[in-house]
């Protein structure tokens, strides 16, 4: 069964339907706001896992997993289970999901396929074995629906976080390619026409003071020859334009993927705030430092193995997270107050 912990008002609400895994919106108002949340993306089950215990002693209220959760690239729903056992049976991660609630999104290699999207040929059956790596019970609608977006709402009203997790996957159309090097596709998508208009539904009106918006992949960078949503440029203009439209409050965009972290910045019209998109990558491996265009980076790039951690002021005025990457041995390599 899912555990689910006292953190206010917890639920996941789908395009499908509304379920609610903890008490009622009444008993929340007694009950302390989300304060602490950590995530984190590319864990190799095979490779040692050294931050575990740093993340732990953060006590963070929520994990999320941003994708390459595990690194399964097959089309053989056996080889993924066996994969996301081995990760799932670390014993210091067994102690964050007692601690914390776990909740996540895939990225390519747990989807199943290196750069894949649509075409990938067991998405389906892919999304049920990530959705028991994340305890997600069996009468979920999530199992129900197409794709693994997700919205969680945590903590009462006037101190309500909500994160929002893209999938990036299932709907993705192919990437067009120039040799090995990605090239943008002004006609591809991203999400797909069902989660495009989930999504405008979760931002509209929305009750949240936060909003943490989760994606495989980065947002906002444009210029690396990598994945990113700039490869579809269309679909990522109409993200900033729809933040710009519904106007949610204090929005922070979080990703992966890229083996290493850093922090993208960029104003948005209508917005009324700084856009920053917190890049944390990977929890067991890196690239090499190296040197990498990005117009929207604000400090430095981070080549050490690394998780992110955003910390709420609710007490500030006006309303403030602070963002770090960290890492192994308390380290702290980047940080990002934000201002709403």
């Amino acid at each position: 069964m899912k555990k689910t912990l006292a953190l206010g008002l917890v639920s996941v609400v789908l395009a499908t339907g509304c379920r609610t895994s903890q008490s009622t919106t009444a008993t929340s108002q007694k009950q302390q706001p989300v304060t602490t949340i950590a995530f984190g993306s590319c864990s190799d089950q095979k490779r040692p896992q050294p931050l575990w215990d740093d993340i732990v002693a953060q006590k963070p209220q929520v994990w999320i997993w941003l994708g390459d959760n595990i690194y399964g690239d097959s089309e053989n729903m056996d080889t993924l289970r066996i994969k996301y056992e081995r990760q799932k049976s670390n014993p210091v991660y067994q102690q964050l999901r007692q601690s914390a609630s776990v909740i996540g999104v895939w990225d390519d290699h747990d989807y199943g396929v290196n750069d894949g999207g649509k075409e990938y040929p067991k998405r389906v059956e892919s999304q049920q074995q990530m959705l028991n790596f994340l305890d997600e019970p069996a009468s979920s609608p999530l199992r129900k629906q197409q794709g693994a977006y997700s919205v969680h709402s945590y903590g009462p009203k006037g101190q309500r976080v909500k994160v929002i997790l893209l999938d990036g996957r299932y709907f993705r159309d192919p990437l067009k390619k120039n040799g090995k090097d990605n090239v943008p596709d002004p006609s591809g998508d991203m999400l797909g026409e069902t989660q495009w208009k989930w999504l405008e539904q979760q931002l509209t009106g929305s009750d949240a003071d936060v909003h943490l918006i989760g994606s495989g992949i980065q947002i906002l960078p444009e210029e690396h020859v990598y994945e990113k949503w700039a490869n579809f440029p269309t679909a990522r203009q109409r993200f900033l334009d729809l933040l710009g439209k519904t106007k949610p409050k204090g929005v922070i965009l979080m990703s992966g993927d890229r083996h290493m972290g850093e922090v993208s910045r960029v104003s948005v019209p209508g917005l009324g705030y700084d856009l920053f998109d917190i890049t944390s990558s990977g929890l067991t491996h890196v690239s090499k430092p190296h040197e990498e265009p990005n117009k929207h980076r604000v400090g430095p790039m981070v080549a050490d193995l690394n998780y992110g951690l955003i910390t709420i002021n609710w007490n500030r005025k006006p309303l403030t997270a602070t963002v770090k990457i960290n890492g192994d041995g308390n380290a702290t390599y980047l940080t990002q107050e934000i201002s709403f």
